[in-house]
C-alpha cells in the first residue's frame, strides 16, 4: 500500500471535491428559490446560475479523476495479489497438490480474484465518494433545518441493520458458489484431459450428468445471491419513501406556518433526495463488497498455507563436486498409508550408473521424489557429496539434477521452448545438439514449423515417442551432474530406443545416474543394480551376479523373457 499513498491522497482530494460540489448544489436551492423566484432578484440570476454550473463541472472532473486513480490502484494491487498467489502455489510441495484439486486452485486464481476485481471496480472506487457526499448533504440538511433532519433519520438505523444482515448472508452464499465453481473446474479439467478414457468407455453422458448436477447447484446459489441483493432495493425504496412523505407533510406545515422559508425547505428536500442516491449506492456496494470479501477470505486462507518442503533458515547452496549420493536409513509414507520406504539404505557412487529394479509399488519412484525433495523423508537422511539435501537450498538441489520421467509433461508452446525449458536462454545450436543426441532432430524438422511448431496442450499434437524424445533432449540440454531416468525410453520403438540409449550412455559418462527400468535388458550394463522390494534394498550387484544368485531379480528377468517369448509365439 505504501507505494500508492500519493495516489490515494490525490483520489481523496477528488472525493472531497465531488462531495462538496454535490452539497453545494443542494445548498444553492436556497438562494435560487428565495432570492430569484421569491424576491425576484434579477441581479443574482447569472451569479447563482454560474455557481450551479461550476458545481456540476467541478463534480464531473473530480469524479472522473477519482474513478481513474482508484481503479488503477485497486486493479494493480489485485494483480499483485494474483501473481503472489500463483507464486505461492508454485512453491508448495507435491503433498499440497495431492490434497487440492486442480480446478479448486484455478478457481482461487480466477473466480476469487474476479469477485474482488468486481468489488473494486464497481464499489470500492465510489465508496468514499458516495460516503463523503452523503455526509456533506446531511450537513446541509441539519444546517437548513435540524428538526426535519432528525425526523428524516429516524428511519436510517433499521435500514442499515437490514442491509448489513443481507451482506453477511450474501458473503456466505458467495463463498459456497466459489467453492462449487472450483469443483466444476476440476470436473471439466478431468473430463478434457482424460477424454480418451471417456470416449473409450462411452461415458460422455455420465460426465455430462455430473456437470449438469454441479452447474445446477451453482445456478441455484447464484439465483439465491441475486435475490439477497435484490431485497436491498425495495428496502431502501420503502424506508426512503416513508422519510420523504413525512418530511413533505411536516415541512409543508412549517413553511405554511412561517417557521421556515420556502428556499430553506427546498434546499433541505433537495439535499434529502440527493442523499438518497449515495445511500442506495452504499447499500448496493455493501452487497458487492461482501462478494469480494468472500473471495478475499479464500485467497488469504490459501496464502496462509505454508509449504511442507521449504528451505531451512540456514540453508546453503549445494556444491556438487563428484556427485556421490547416499540414502541412509530413510523411511517414508504418503500420509497415513503403508510405508513406501522403510529403513532404506542405498549408495550411488559418483560418476557411476545405478539401476533401481523391482516390482511395481516397491518404492523406486518414491526414491526419486525424495532425491528431488518433492517430499521430505520421515526419518533418515539423503546426502550428496556429504551434504544433507535437507540443509541445502531447493533451487541449488534441483539445479544439480536432471530428471526424465515416464509421464512426460510438455507445455503448450514451441518445440524450442519445451527443450530450452531445461536451460532458459540456450541458443539454437545447443538446442539442436540436444535434440540430435535424443534422436529428435529429424522429426522436429519434419513438423510444419520445425522448432517453432507449437506442440499443443501436454504435447497432444505429437506421438508418445516424440514427446519422450523432447523430454530427453530437455534433460540433455540441462547438462546436470546428477541424472534421474524413470522409464525414460518406455514410449520408444526398438530402433529409436537404441538411438536414445546410445545418447543416454554418452550423457551418463562421468555423471551419477540413477535409472528406473522395468525392462531389465535396458539396465544390464549398469555399474550396479539395486533390487527394491517393499521399500528396502534387498539385493544389489551387477547383472550377471544377480542372475547367478537367483532371488527376486532372476525371477523378474525370467518372467520378462517368458512373456516376450509368449508374445513372439503368438
Amino acid at each position: 500500500m505504501v507505494p500508492y499513498i500519493g495516489q490515494f491522497l490525490l483520489a481523496g482530494v477528488c472525493m472531497v471535491v465531488v462531495a462538496l460540489s454535490t452539497a453545494a448544489l443542494a445548498w444553492l436551492m436556497d438562494p435560487v428559490v428565495n432570492k430569484v423566484f421569491v424576491e425576484r432578484r434579477g441581479d443574482l440570476l447569472w451569479a447563482v446560475g454560474l455557481a450551479v454550473l461550476a458545481s456540476f463541472v467541478f463534480k464531473g472532473v473530480a469524479a472522473y479523476g477519482q474513478a481513474v486513480i482508484m481503479t488503477r490502484v485497486g486493479q494493480t494491487i489485485l494483480t499483485d495479489l494474483q501473481n503472489k498467489l500463483f507464486q505461492h502455489i508454485l512453491a508448495m510441495d507435491l503433498a499440497f497438490f495431492a490434497r487440492h484439486k486442480t480446478g479448486s486452485l484455478i478457481s482461487r486464481l480466477t473466480t476469487d480474484i474476479n469477485s474482488m476485481r468486481q468489488a473494486v471496480s464497481t464499489s470500492l472506487t465510489g465508496l468514499g465518494r458516495e460516503a463523503l457526499s452523503m455526509v456533506f448533504l446531511i450537513g446541509v440538511m441539519f444546517y437548513q433545518d435540524w428538526m426535519l433532519a432528525a425526523i428524516a433519520f429516524v428511519v436510517f438505523p433499521p435500514t442499515v441493520i437490514g442491509v448489513t444482515g443481507l451482506g453477511r448472508k450474501l458473503r456466505k452464499v458467495t463463498a459456497n458458489t466459489q467453492a462449487q465453481t472450483g469443483q466444476f473446474m476440476t470436473l471439466a479439467e478431468q473430463s478434457f484431459t482424460g477424454i480418451r478414457v471417456v470416449k473409450a468407455y462411452g461415458l460422455e453422458q455420465y460426465e455430462s450428468k455430473r456437470v449438469l448436477d454441479i452447474t445446477t447447484v451453482i445456478r441455484n446459489l447464484i439465483i439465491g445471491a441475486e435475490r439477497i441483493k435484490a431485497i436491498a432495493s425495495p428496502l431502501m425504496e420503502t424506508f426512503g419513501g416513508v422519510a420523504v412523505t413525512v418530511i413533505i407533510v411536516y415541512g409543508g406545515y412549517r413553511v405554511i406556518d412561517g417557521v421556515t422559508s420556502a428556499g430553506a425547505f427546498f434546499s433541505f428536500i433537495t439535499a434529502l433526495l440527493m442523499a438518497y442516491r449515495p445511500m442506495k449506492a452504499l447499500a448496493n456496494a455493501n452487497a458487492q463488497i461482501n462478494e469480494g470479501l468472500a473471495g478475499a477470505e479464500r485467497l488469504y486462507a490459501m496464502l496462509d498455507v505454508s509449504p511442507g518442503v521449504s528451505d531451512t533458515p540456514n540453508a546453503k547452496p549445494l556444491t556438487v563436486t563428484d556427485g556421490d549420493l547416499k540414502i541412509e536409513n530413510v523411511s517414508f509414507s504418503y500420509g497415513e498409508g503403508i510405508a513406501a520406504l522403510e529403513g532404506l539404505n542405498l549408495h550411488a557412487p559418483a560418476g557411476k550408473t545405478t539401476a533401481l529394479v523391482g516390482p511395481s509399488g516397491a518404492g523406486k519412484s518414491t526414491i526419486f521424489n525424495l532425491l528431488l525433495r518433492f517430499y521430505e523423508a520421515n526419518t533418515g537422511r539423503v546426502m550428496i557429496d556429504g551434504q544433507a539435501i535437507a540443509d541445502v537450498t531447493l533451487a541449488s538441489l534441483r539445479h544439480g539434477i536432471a530428471f526424465v520421467g515416464q509421464d512426460v509433461v510438455l507445455f503448450d508452446d514451441t518445440v524450442r521452448a519445451n527443450i530450452s525449458y531445461g536451460k532458459p536462454g540456450a541458443d539454437q545450436a545447443a538446442i539442436e545438439a540436444a535434440a540430435k543426441a535424443a534422436g529428435a532432430h529429424d522429426f522436429i524438422l519434419a513438423l510444419p514449423h520445425g522448432y517453432d511448431t507449437v506442440v499443443g496442450e501436454r504435447g497432444q499434437s505429437l506421438s508418445g515417442g516424440q514427446r519422450q524424445r523432447i523430454a530427453i533432449a530437455r534433460a540433455l540440454l540441462k547438462d546436470a551432474p546428477i541424472l534421474l531416468l524413470d522409464e525414460a525410453t518406455s514410449a520408444l520403438d526398438t530402433e529409436t530406443e537404441r538411438q536414445v540409449q546410445a545418447a543416454l550412455e554418452r550423457l551418463m559418462q562421468g555423471r551419477t545416474t540413477l535409472v528406473i527400468a522395468h525392462r531389465l535388458s535396458t539396465v544390464a550394463r549398469a555399474d550396479q543394480i539395486c533390487v527394491i522390494d517393499q521399500g528396502r534394498v534387498i539385493d544389489q550387484g551387477k547383472h550377471d551376479e544377480l542372475l547367478a544368485r537367483g532371488g527376486l531379480y532372476r525371477r523378474l528377468y525370467q518372467l520378462q523373457f517368458a512373456d516376450a517369448a509368449q508374445i513372439a509365439a503368438d
